[in-house]
């Protein structure tokens, strides 16, 4: 048996269906990203594991359990927020023994796993200090290390990464990955940052109005993803998505070279961001005439002239292929 466990799980708000029967599952020690637009479903999801909300249809197991109906505080589990949810007027010391407290945990007990968490998150110097004396960063590692002081099973964490800036979200992903592997944590990520899902997950959920759109490994959805929609939200910058005559062919834009034969295009722009640069351009020549916003990265510094013509081609093996009518990828032809 799965060690979470989620099935035919739905959600309705006066007959509008944010979450549609969605299923999946995830093994102990597993980190599992939900991810997906704004509105897709995903914080919706997480609430429902998490007990806050109540699904309209659906089971949730936890184990051999099944805390479908169970109250949050009995439902082994802990739970990270975008907004830290920190008590302002305690000290890190006493916002990280808080849970252990309400829950009578030995005093002895609390001792050990405060100073096993700060030790783990770097907190040491700053126990007695109130979270308005912390920086962002700080006040995310209170949190993790009161997830951690819980011991709980199950580690729910709802964008905790949104508020920083993007250095120390970096690093913050590099510590916070660690420590789940180091640990042995069991956790449930949600995301809109595909770069977040991509980087730190054992296995990606992408949802797309309250329906899962794929699941597996970050490998799968770059190498072989399932629809249209997969193929333009996967991918920095997305997959190029150009209809031909049967079909519709995507192309990442690292496939596409510049070449003296192929289709014929207009530069747009360019883009040098340092280690490449992104070019813009509309094929004006071929099947895949009329193909507007169409992006090439090439490696290094390029510098062309915005209105003038280039020739673009990719490799047979490179491209993908999807269904006009549908948008869902096509295996072989």
């Amino acid at each position: 048996m799965s060690f979470l466990s989620i099935t035919s799980l739905s959600k309705e708000y006066a007959h509008h269906c944010v979450v549609d029967d969605i299923n999946f599952t995830i093994e102990q020690g597993e980190f599992l990203s939900l991810l997906g637009p704004s509105g897709c479903g995903k914080s919706t999801t997480l609430n429902m594991i998490a007990g806050l909300e109540s699904p309209t249809m659906g089971q949730i197991h936890l184990g051999n359990k099944d805390i479908t109906h169970l109250p949050p505080g009995k439902r082994e589990l802990s739970m990270v927020f975008q907004s830290y949810a920190l008590f302002p007027h305690l000290s890190v010391k006493e916002n990280i023994l808080f849970g252990l407290k309400a829950r009578r945990v030995d005093k002895q007990e609390q001792i050990k796993r405060l100073k096993h968490a700060i030790e783990l998150v770097s907190l040491e110097e700053h126990l007695n200090k109130k979270p308005s004396q912390l920086s962002g960063g700080q006040c995310q590692r209170v949190a993790l290390a009161r997830s951690i002081a819980s011991q709980a099973p199950l580690c729910l964490m709802d964008e905790p990464l949104s508020n920083l800036d993007t250095k120390l979200r970096n690093e913050m992903r590099n510590e916070l990955r660690h420590l789940q592997k180091s640990l042995g944590l069991t956790v449930v990520y949600v995301t809109h940052d595909q770069i977040e899902a991509m980087s730190m997950a054992d296995k990606i959920i992408l949802l797309n109005q309250g329906k899962v759109e794929q699941q597996g490994s970050p490998e799968s959805f770059y190498q072989a993803p399932e629809s249209t929609f997969v193929a333009s939200f996967i991918g920095h910058p997305p997959m190029n998505l150009m209809t031909g005559h049967e079909h519709i062919i995507g192309v990442r834009p690292e496939h596409i070279e510049v070449q003296e034969v192929g289709h014929k295009a207009k530069i747009n722009s360019c883009d040098y961001q340092g280690a490449a640069t992104i070019i813009n351009v509309d094929v004006i020549e071929g099947p895949f005439k009329g193909s507007k916003d169409i992006q090439l990265s090439l490696m290094g510094k390029h510098q062309l002239t915005e209105g003038s013509h280039l020739n673009i081609n990719w490799s047979e093996q490179e491209q993908h292929l999807f269904s006009k009518s549908t948008g869902k990828r096509i295996a072989s032809l």
